[in-house]
């Protein structure tokens, strides 16, 4: 395994190193394998994650799904090369109608779902949760900047499935997605279930652009017997795809298993360069002054009719804060 640091000796050559057995949560680990022209990044979340599910005590199946969305958003949001926001939402007729996952680079996530507990059966798939609907995906550059905005259809499929069709059709990069959620327990006076994820995004980017090319999308309504284009995949990506399907759950979520060791495990016959990992925390961006402005924004009226008990109660459906304003500091007349 290869790490950022270079050789003073030898500048061209990246320094050699055993892979670190320590693990670090939280955190978002950039790498590649050059001689098959592979990117990606390996997340592992702990404390954040079971931070932001703790808040709700959402059933378990919810978290589960909801935990599938935060290392999604987590290994998307986390290459954004600028301090803008990346926010994954899903809307969809099934149990859980509503996820959204807002992380705001460099390292801050915050996340909520909203779900019917009566139409919760045990044993349902991440797709049959979701049900039909969509899948968005926003990267916010700030109030100045234009926002850019990807949509995938959901028609029953999990969220490594939307993930999958998003690159295919929105950026035409061959990628590969893995997610994985579950549950540790800690004993000890206390002890309860805590929950971790780990998940990664493998992408074959070669040099050259023919080599990258993808078989068309399919023609849709046109005539039968129309000729699809097909491109025979490139063997590096195929051993790619190979590698990373070898992948298991318990893997991207084990404590012990650090992300170097677990990298090195797929690749130290190519070779594997990590660089700095990227730390990661759970962090709402709601406040007083906040709130404050979102209640000027509504209308007169609005505000009035928010008015209970002689008070304005807000409640940050994110992180649960409560903030409460008299009429006068509500704007009420």
């Amino acid at each position: 395994m290869t790490s950022q640091a270079q050789n003073p000796t030898t500048p061209e050559m990246p320094s050699v190193r055993a892979p670190s057995a320590v693990p670090i949560d939280d955190s978002v680990l950039p790498f590649e394998v050059g001689p098959l022209d592979l990117r990606g990044r390996l997340t592992k979340l702990g404390p954040a994650l079971d931070e932001l599910l703790a808040k709700h005590a959402y059933p378990v199946p919810v978290a589960k799904l909801l935990g599938e969305a935060i290392v999604l958003a987590t290994l998307l949001g986390s290459s954004l090369k600028f301090d803008g926001r990346f926010i994954l939402q899903t809307q969809t007729d099934g149990p859980v109608s509503f996820l959204i996952v807002d992380f705001q680079a460099p390292d801050r996530l915050r996340a909520y779902a909203r779900y019917d507990e009566a139409k919760l059966e045990p044993g349902l798939s991440s797709g049959a949760l979701l049900g039909n609907g969509h899948l968005a995906m926003t990267i916010d550059q700030g109030p100045d900047m234009r926002r850019y905005q990807g949509l995938v259809a959901l028609n029953g499929g999990g969220l490594e499935e939307a993930a999958h069709e998003y690159f295919l059709r929105s950026e035409q990069i061959p990628t590969k997605v893995r997610l994985a959620v579950g549950e540790e327990w800690r004993g000890g006076e206390g002890g309860r279930h805590h929950w971790r994820a780990g998940g990664m995004l493998l992408q074959f980017l070669p040099k050259s652009p023919e080599r990258a090319r993808q078989a068309d999308l399919h023609p849709g309504d046109a005539p039968e017997g129309t000729q699809v284009h097909t491109v025979d995949e490139d063997d590096a990506w195929v051993e790619g795809q190979s590698l990373i399907a070898t992948v298991e759950d318990v893997e991207l979520i084990d404590p012990d298993l650090s992300g170097e060791r677990l990298l090195y495990r797929l690749f130290h016959e190519r070779g594997v360069r990590v660089f700095s990992s990227l730390p990661i925390k759970a962090e709402c961006s709601c406040s007083r002054d906040a709130v404050s402005r979102m209640l000027a924004r509504f209308a007169p009226q609005d505000r009035a009719d928010m008015v209970k008990d002689g008070k304005v109660v807000v409640t940050c459906e994110f992180c649960s804060s409560v903030y409460e304003f008299t009429p006068q500091e509500a704007g009420v007349e």
